[in-house]
């Protein structure tokens, strides 16, 4: 790996460069539900106002995805800010993959196919293929299209029986939108049955009581998923459609991601349980939700919870979910191969980082911003720190640990020990899929003193401070109607809460107290978060690799 070329004009600063990056926080399209602007946020507002700013594109092909109709995420957004350039992310690689057909072409749908032949003949059964994954259209970590195209090909190469595993959404689509799904659904899968296909939903759950955990934060979720879908062990209805309904009626107010497990059983048997012989695809293509699961089905030494039962089963991911691991040890497309990104850069050339954030997006300012990749670059120039979540619901304490965050930083930036520093506060997206718009206004609220701290530290060391967003979110926290732009209400006149991230674009500040004349204090309009790689190495006194995205400064 070649080092960074100096910038011979750059006339150097006494402090680290610090990357802040305020997961979820965008500029509003509607004032109304506009959570960032309604929160006292003078810190940010005085750095804006003070100093050279733009917005940046976080959604759509600006990061990779298919079009711009696709709202930004955490992880495309953390690999676009890291590798510097626009990478096709999961959602575009997988549906390409199934439009040309080699999804079904690939070694991996063949083992499952294969698998499926073998178990029914073993076991005097008919061995079933079941599909675990997100349940819905969001395009963040899954897609149902996805899933109805992989049904209809099982069907044509010869499964005899599918069962559905959903996982409720209600955070990238409507926090209540289950039954929207369900229903077509459950068409989609009796219109495809018949006396040789069997296709049916055979347990659920919110995604956030169930299976998608990340960063090892509960892995109860984890096991309480594992015993409804594999073992069969919840609570048993006649339908999903029923579970839902009840589930609402019984616990007011609640929200599709945090709806509880349930079996569909008949004759007080679940008729989805997961045996020796099957097949399990998990399908959603975004890695983060989708490796503890992973490790359920395929660590012989897995101690993070009594498994019980574990069936002997092919198990396939809709992507390689870690390309260090390798795993899951088989899976149906491959991920997006991004190299040489920012952290790489920065390694060979010497400069010393620090990565930090709390449990919640720990991962995605080490993981994913460097490309996917699990370890650090070079061991002695590179220290990677995770201070742990809360354990609580996000809205109950919406301030999370961004102040033990700043405190690190704040330490680090004054220690002279690092070049340059990079952190996630997650209370914009966390905090913002809750719904909860009084604990979002919290979050903004808290994270704005933490700025102001971390800005104070910036200027006393002679540092520079890069303020921006991987996505919106908290920005955009009512339904809106798409024709007129109205708030969507409730029977009661309440908006409608919206948990889903936004289009909206996000911040780009730069604060640099010591600006010596090195570049314009005009800053491009009109780039991606791709740019942000390009804008770090600049202003560490670098010259950006000639093909990054170029940054946001104008170099003079």
């Amino acid at each position: 790996m070649e080092a960074l070329r100096k910038n011979p004009a750059w006339k150097g600063r006494t402090g680290p460069v610090v990357l802040v990056i305020m997961d979820g926080v965008g500029y509003g399209t509607y004032r109304e539900g506009d959570a960032v602007a309604d929160a006292k946020m003078d810190h940010l507002t005085a750095l804006t106002e003070g100093n050279p700013h733009t917005r940046l594109k976080a959604h759509g092909k600006a990061v990779g995805l298919p079009s711009d109709d696709d709202m930004g995420n955490s992880e495309v957004g953390h690999n676009a800010m890291g590798s510097g350039r626009v990478f096709e992310q999961g959602a575009a690689l997988v549906s390409a993959s199934i439009a040309s057909g080699a999804l079904f072409e690939g070694p991996a749908w063949k083992e499952i196919i294969a698998a499926l032949k073998t178990g029914a003949q073993n076991t005097a059964r008919k061995a079933t293929l079941h599909f675990i994954g997100l349940f819905s259209d969001g395009n963040v970590h899954s897609h149902l299209d996805h899933v109805k195209a992989m049904i209809r090909a099982a069907k044509r190469d010869g499964a005899a029986r599918v069962r559905v595993h959903t996982l409720f959404d209600g955070r990238d689509v409507g926090e209540t939108s289950a039954l929207d799904y369900i229903d077509p659904f459950e068409a989609f899968l009796a219109e495809l049955s018949g006396p040789d296909f069997d296709a049916r939903i055979g347990s659920g759950g919110g995604r956030m009581w169930i299976t998608m955990d990340r960063y090892g934060a509960d892995w109860e979720m984890v096991r309480r998923g594992w015993k409804t879908h594999v073992h069969g062990d919840a609570r048993p209805f006649a339908s999903a459609r029923e579970a839902v309904e009840t589930f609402r009626r019984e616990i007011p107010g609640v929200i599709d991601q945090d709806l509880k497990e349930f079996v569909v059983a008949e004759a007080g048997k679940p008729i989805g349980t997961i045996e020796d012989g099957d097949a399990v695809i998990y399908f959603n293509f975004r890695g983060d939700r989708a490796l503890e699961i992973t490790a359920a089905f395929e660590e012989d030494a897995f101690d993070k919870f009594d498994r019980g039962r574990r069936p002997a089963v092919c198990y396939a991911g809709m992507m390689e979910y870690d390309g260090d691991t390798h795993a899951p040890r088989r899976y149906l497309v491959s991920p997006p191969s991004i190299d040489r990104t920012m952290g790489e850069y920065l390694a060979a050339t010497g400069v010393r980082t620090l990565a930090i954030s709390e449990t919640q997006k720990y991962g995605h300012v080490t993981y994913f911003f460097n490309g996917n990749r699990t370890g650090k670059f070079d061991e002695k120039l590179e220290d990677y720190e995770e201070i742990k979540s809360d354990l609580v619901p996000f809205e109950q304490r919406p301030w999370m640990q961004c102040a033990g965050i700043a405190d690190r930083v704040i330490e680090a930036i004054g220690s002279g020990a690092y070049d340059f520093i990079r952190l996630n506060f997650p209370n914009g997206d966390m905090v913002g899929h809750t719904g909860v718009y009084q604990a979002v206004i919290c979050a903004m609220e808290s994270m704005d003193l933490q700025l102001g701290r971390i800005a104070a530290a910036v200027r006393a060391a002679g540092a520079v401070l890069i303020i921006t967003a991987d996505h919106g979110n908290s920005d955009d926290m009512f339904e809106h109607d798409k024709k007129t732009g109205g708030v969507i209400r409730k029977d009661d006149g309440s908006p409608k809460a919206k948990t889903s991230h936004s289009l909206n674009p996000v911040p780009c500040v730069i604060f640099d107290p010591d600006f010596r004349g090195e570049y314009t204090r005009d800053l491009a309009e009109g780039l991606g978060i791709s740019s942000i790689a390009a804008t770090c190495v600049a202003l560490l006194g670098y010259l950006p690799p000639a093909d990054y995205d170029r940054p946001v400064i104008n170099v003079v």
